[in-house]
């Protein structure tokens, strides 16, 4: 098991790499309860946009100070947008490339490999727990932080004055509403919401297309994430699957779990998902032959009729700019008839 865990560590640390963090330059920090980590509601005002700034951005201009709170329930002060970025998300790493801030971002964690720009940036080390010397030496305005890195690090870390904003995304809303908080706090609004509409398109295309399933042709669907583990309902992986019109079988199990062979035999997925890429640290093998070669498994429908699907891990595991593109490779792995 420690080599599952271990495997499973690995795939989080590009799964689950999402986050904000802010900034001590201009910003003040004070304490709060929690919310989620809800964005305050937009400031905004006309006026002509900085150098550097798309002239679309014009129309929707961030006032500052601005005030939010993070997942933690700490609020921040921005008195004008960062000027120096580091990142230790991959998801948050694209969001800023996305937003045209790749020039400003003075650092990146070990796994930011998207853009291309990214590879070329200084590393931080690890999404869990930066190195925290180099991270420091950034001399960042702010600093993005993951999921993956738990409380005890991220209060560590403001102990050694890096102000870390810190979100919890777990549906696919909360992955669009922190691109739309990113675009407030770097004034990058106008940007942050043609984004979010061509994600809700791309998103639509999906439902539209499995709209007019039948209860009963909906297919089960298994995802295996990384060897011995699956997803349950409380993640945007598995909204990822309900979306896609699939039913999942591990839908009842909460978050990231680790599976039962027996149960998935049970179940009798229709459609079995993988990453692609990913090789079992144990056997060796790749993720559709460790798959295939389990005992019993030649009984499940999906392996019978040749159903598995392998997804690209990475958008399908970064809740950033590319999720959608996620949605569409889970659909069209469940439905290649539907889902072009």
């Amino acid at each position: 098991m420690a080599n599952h865990r271990k495997q499973k560590t690995k795939w989080l640390a590009a799964l689950l790499g999402l986050a904000l963090a802010f900034t001590a330059a201009g910003c003040g920090a004070g304490g709060g309860a929690p919310d989620g980590g809800a964005a305050a509601q937009p400031q905004t005002s006309p006026g002509s946009a900085p150098p550097g700034q798309n002239a679309g951005d014009a129309e929707k201009r961030t006032v500052y100070p601005f005030t939010v709170k993070d997942a933690t329930g700490r609020e921040f002060v921005f008195g004008k947008a960062p000027e120096r970025i580091a990142s230790t998300s991959p998801s948050e790493t694209e969001m800023l490339f996305a937003l045209g801030l790749g020039d400003k971002v003075v650092g990146v964690s070990d796994f930011c490999d998207y853009p291309e720009e990214a590879k070329a940036k200084p590393k931080l080390g690890s999404i869990t727990k930066p190195n925290e010397e180099a991270l420091i030496g950034t001399g960042a305005d702010l600093v993005l932080a993951g999921v993956s890195m738990k409380l005890p690090t991220v209060e560590k870390l403001r102990e050694l004055q890096v102000p870390l904003f810190k979100v919890e995304p777990k549906t696919v809303d909360d992955i669009m509403n922190n691109l739309l908080l990113m675009g407030q706090i770097f004034d990058r609004q106008a940007r942050a919401e043609e984004l979010v509409a061509e994600m809700k398109a791309e998103r639509q295309k999906v439902v539209d297309a499995v709209k007019d399933l039948k209860p009963e042709e909906r297919k089960k669907v298994f995802f295996e994430f990384s060897p011995g583990w699956t997803v349950g309902k409380g993640e945007f992986l598995d909204e990822l699957i309900r979306l896609a019109g699939g039913v999942n079988v591990a839908g009842e199990e909460q978050g990231y779990v680790q599976i039962s062979e027996e149960k998935v035999i049970a179940d009798n997925p229709q459609v079995i998902l993988y990453p692609e890429g990913i090789i079992d640290d144990q056997s060796k093998k790749p993720m559709d032959q460790l798959i295939r070669e389990r005992s019993g498994w030649d009984k499940i429908d999906a392996v019978k009729n040749d159903r598995l699907a392998g997804v690209d891990k990475d958008v399908v595991s970064r809740p950033g700019p590319r999720i959608m593109q996620g949605l569409t490779e889970i659909a069209k792995g469940i439905y290649p008839e539907l889902v072009k």
